[in-house]
């Protein structure tokens, strides 16, 4: 009888333990289920119907995803997503890394100059947009009127007016704005490398170069593909920054899917009528992109480590 009670105890204190684990999850869950899978659901939903924010949705099924394959619009919003994406991704993940170097290093003022770098990624991308706004302005705007001070007049430009500069434009803007953060992320990087590497290397006889690239670039691996993936991310799901600055013009030459959905859902694109079930569409379309560039990332990472 002792051995049977003695069998039945552990079970029963295995089971309380699990229902004290249960109790301290619980929290999160409902709240991740309130906050993020409900919304989530729900959006999915609005993606296969047809709403304009009032009355109920009409269910049309993959209606929406048809007609997108046919919009000339949501095509070239997508083309213009993936090359801000990719050059963005490319310069946000270099030249951080080049800063962060040259900022590690054991010379006078390099705290003030990391803090001057920093700064911007401080500011939000609204102010930032205003801000570069008022430097793009093509009569007098600080850009334009510092290079007719300086004798170059005939580049003077309406950059946020030309098709063919409108993106290169928001581009500079993306990496004055990120350059600090992702530099701050790649000092941590650089910081946690052991230095008698870079000793050993240099008994080696290697140069600068051949330390960075030998020692620097394999130690932060891990580190630049975080980095890569945050660029990614937020290279596909941008809004903000171009919709202050630009609102997808000219022409929509720097419609990007976010601002497309946008206009969609709260703007004049599909005129007296919001088109809340399309706009929802386009956002599961940026959502499985982020997914995929995500998944994508880890497996590269996983292979490399």
């Amino acid at each position: 009888m002792a051995l049977h009670v003695t069998g039945r105890r552990p079970a029963r204190a295995r089971v309380r333990e699990a229902g004290v684990g249960y109790l301290f999850v619980a929290p999160i869950v409902i709240f991740f289920a309130i906050f993020v899978g409900y919304p989530f659901v729900r959006s999915l939903y609005l993606s296969l119907s047809d709403w304009s924010g009032i009355g109920e949705p009409r269910f049309v099924g993959f209606g929406n995803f048809g007609f997108m394959l046919r919009d000339p619009v949501f095509w070239q919003a997508l083309t213009t997503t993936v090359v801000f994406t990719a050059v963005t991704t490319v310069l946000q993940t270099v030249v951080p890394l080049l800063l962060a170097v040259l900022m590690n290093g054991p010379w006078r003022g390099s705290v003030i100059y990391r803090t001057l770098l920093f700064m911007p990624a401080v500011i939000s991308l609204v102010v930032t947009g205003a801000l570069w706004q008022l430097i793009y302005e093509p009569n007098l705007g600080t850009l334009n009127e510092a290079l007719r001070a300086l004798g170059l007049g005939t580049l003077a430009q309406p950059w946020l007016a030309d098709p063919d500069l409108v993106v290169p434009a928001l581009i500079v803007v993306s990496l004055w704005q990120a350059a600090g953060l992702y530099m701050l992320i790649y000092l941590a990087g650089l910081q946690g490398i052991d230095p008698t590497l870079y000793e050993a290397a240099r008994i080696d006889g290697a140069g600068p170069f051949q330390r960075f690239r030998r020692v620097t670039v394999p130690a932060l691996r891990m580190v630049t593909g975080v980095v890569v993936l945050l660029n990614l991310i937020n290279g596909l799901k941008t809004f903000d920054l171009i919709y202050v600055m630009t609102g997808g013009g000219p022409n929509r030459a720097s419609e990007v899917l976010g601002t497309y959905l946008y206009g969609l859902a709260f703007g004049n694109e599909s005129g007296a009528t919001p088109s809340f079930g399309y706009a929802t569409a386009i956002s599961m379309v940026i959502f499985v992109l982020c997914m995929l560039v995500t998944i994508a990332q880890l497996r590269i990472s996983r292979r490399t480590a």
